[in-house]
């Protein structure tokens, strides 16, 4: 597997999300995946950030995950939250801020502020 599949892992999600949820504001690459590379029995650890979350958006975004998933024969393991939801999860927080790599709504990376 390739390097290329984890970018197009975030092309894809930043495209569904953009498309579907006006909030969407990027998401965060982290964990074994953040080289780049696909890593065998590794998930590819994302961070997806969004202005509301609730019930009915984790419901929307599992199938589009899913799909992506099952078309690029990739593990997703995929963490929705609102700024200040992500920044109170502490551990996670510090290990996506200190480790991770953010990616804005177009898919492109960036330096996050």
């Amino acid at each position: 597997m390739s390097e290329n599949k984890v970018h197009e892992v975030i092309k894809r999600l930043s495209n569904a999300f953009r498309k579907r949820f006006n909030d969407y504001n990027g998401m965060y690459l982290f964990g074994a995946s953040v080289d780049g590379k696909i890593h065998e029995d590794e998930d590819i650890e994302i961070v997806a950030l969004f202005a509301s979350e609730d019930k009915a958006k984790r419901e929307a975004i599992w199938p589009m995950v899913g799909k992506i998933e099952t078309e690029l024969e990739v593990s997703i393991d995929l963490y929705p939250y609102t700024e200040e939801k992500f920044k109170n999860d502490e551990v996670l927080y510090d290990e996506v801020i200190n480790e991770g790599v953010f990616y804005n709504p177009l898919g492109i990376e960036e330096k996050r502020k």
